[in-house]
């Protein structure tokens, strides 16, 4: 899902991203999304996400409890940097293609990791002709006179590692060109499987002469690279990553992309499939990660204000209570021990809202992970790009919700930020109905938890407590910014007309649904990933070495 104000870096909303996707292929094959030809030989064999699990010849992984299954994981640290040389054997030159979210900050950590490893490896940043992202780059210590900045097919065709970062409008544009550019042997990696559900929606497949993987951090870069540089002297802090290897046929892409982690930061790492990535990724930004709270803020505010509250008590209750008391908790704690912390009273009013909203919060969320299993998401984000010329994004951040939400930030007091239990429940329940729609769809604990609970409450709403939660649907990615405008209003109707209208006519706590929550499995797994979590809280303020850019 960036920040010049924004903590120092923002998602910048690439113009590749725009300008390419207006000539972007729309016309998709309306036939079965995967069909068997469509899959590669060399594609590493499908096994059930839940017992996912990896080895390596360089890195000690262990396995960990993630509540009623065993997974394994690779724990990270600037310990390990030593290894880096290993992991990349027979890689001497790694070309990161674009300067968006990610770009910088993987470029960067990448960068200085092998250096700290003794690596003589490049890392060299490819952008676009005439791009204005040259300036940047070059701020940031690459430069044409160094050999470590050039235009991107170029670059391309250099690289023993392509990491394609570029947007996933631009990826669908140009993917022909950049893998016919790519030199024998080479590298394919992403971070994000959007591209691969493109293919998969057209009925094409990646070369099967390649190695594809991807490192897919969980959080924007703005927290990829701040909680690298704050992890300098207590082994390393980062954003967790998930891995995968989508086709194999070097024998070495396992090891290259636990390499690629590991240079990133990340405190530690598990392994997904391309496919469960971007279905994953793509719904949990529509849901709680971004779309959802955006769409709970708005309809809690007025709510709030229609029982009497002034509109800046009813944001102190809806929007800071979130960013500020309510996911604090979760991040340290668990999602368990929000609750458990409650008096009687405050708890009889959570179970409440969890009761009335966990049901219509599920519908919409069932639905969002329909829609990207089926390649429907992935097209509207296509279909978006064509019409972007004619019809730019404008910004959302003028309602009377973001304006009172300035000024509430401007006089905020961090010790009397209100933990609301109504808002707590509905926004808990809204975020374990998403946790319960992977379930469902066979996605592994460790994914589920870091694309429902650890994103949202470590890397995002970090951010969204700093400057707003329509700043950062403003200032993401291009296919966040399109899937949380797109379904932030139905989460905001359906919460208005089901959830709260159960609640103002005294519909009974479901106490069934409450013993399900109070037992859910999932608690177990979000502990034992709290017992993973970076050694360090990131910093909004702290000085950091990459640049924000917020779109105007």
């Amino acid at each position: 899902v960036s920040t010049s104000f924004f903590c120092s870096e923002i998602m910048k909303f690439s113009a590749l991203a725009l300008l390419s996707a207006a000539t972007a292929v729309s016309a998709f094959a309306p036939s079965t999304f995967l069909s068997k030809s469509v899959v590669s030989k060399n594609v590493v064999a499908s096994k059930s996400s839940l017992q996912m699990g990896f080895t390596s010849e360089i890195f000690k992984t262990e396995d960990v409890q993630m509540s009623d299954t065993v997974e394994t994981i690779l724990r990270g640290g600037r310990d390990l940097f030593p290894l880096l040389p290993e992991a990349f054997k027979g890689i001497e030159k790694i070309g990161v293609i674009g300067w968006g979210s990610q770009a910088p900050a993987q470029a960067q950590n990448l960068r200085d990791s092998l250096e700290v490893a003794g690596s003589d490896i490049t890392v060299s940043i490819g952008l676009r002709e005439g791009s204005s992202s040259f300036a940047e780059a070059r701020e940031c210590g690459f430069s044409e006179e160094k050999g470590n900045l050039g235009e991107m097919f170029s670059v391309i065709g250099e690289s023993d590692l392509v990491i394609l970062l570029i947007s996933d409008a631009a990826q669908a544009k140009l993917y022909k060109d950049i893998l016919a550019k790519m030199k024998k042997g080479a590298v394919l990696g992403l971070s994000h499987g959007f591209l691969l559900g493109y293919l998969d929606s057209i009925g094409e497949s990646f070369p099967d002469d390649m190695d594809v993987i991807a490192v897919c951090p969980k959080g924007m870069g703005p927290s990829v690279r701040r909680l690298y540089e704050q992890g300098k002297e207590v082994n390393g802090a980062g954003i967790n990553a998930s891995f995968g290897v989508h086709q194999n046929v070097s024998g070495r892409a396992n090891e290259i992309a636990l390499g690629w982690g590991i240079a990133l930061g990340s405190p530690f790492m598990f392994e997904t499939t391309l496919r469960d990535e971007y279905r994953s990724d793509i719904y949990g930004e529509r849901g709680i990660l971004l779309g959802a709270v955006h769409g709970i803020v708005e309809t809690l505010f007025r709510r709030y204000q229609r029982q009497g509250m002034t509109p800046e008590q009813a944001f102190l209750e809806s929007s800071e209570s979130i960013t500020g008391r309510i996911t604090k908790v979760i991040s340290t704690q668990g999602i368990k021990a929000l609750y458990d912390g409650l008096n009687e009273e405050d708890k009889k009013i959570f179970q409440t809202a969890y009761s009335a909203s966990y049901k219509p919060a599920k519908e919409i969320l069932q639905e969002i992970y329909d829609e990207v299993k089926s390649g429907n998401e992935i097209r509207t984000v296509i279909m978006h790009g064509d019409r972007i010329s004619e019809f730019p994004v404008g910004k959302i951040d003028g309602t009377e919700t973001w304006i009172v939400g300035e000024k509430v930030r401007a006089e905020r007091d961090e010790d009397k930020i209100p933990l609301n239990p109504f808002t707590a429940g509905v926004y808990v329940a809204t975020m374990m109905a998403q946790i319960d729609v992977l379930l469902g769809g066979g996605h592994c604990y460790s994914e589920i938890v870091n694309e429902s609970v650890i994103e949202a409450v470590d890397s995002l709403c970090p951010y969204m407590h700093y400057r707003g939660v329509a700043f950062m649907v403003d200032n993401c990615s291009f296919t966040a910014k399109t899937g949380s405008r797109k379904w932030a209003p139905r989460f905001d109707y359906i919460l208005d007309q089901l959830a709260y209208t159960a609640v103002d006519n005294g519909k009974p706590v479901d106490m069934d649904l409450i013993a399900d929550f109070e037992n859910h499995k999932i608690h177990a797994a979000v502990e034992a990933c709290c017992e993973l979590r970076p050694a360090v809280d990131i910093s909004c303020t702290a000085s950091t070495s990459t640049k924000e850019i917020v779109i105007q």
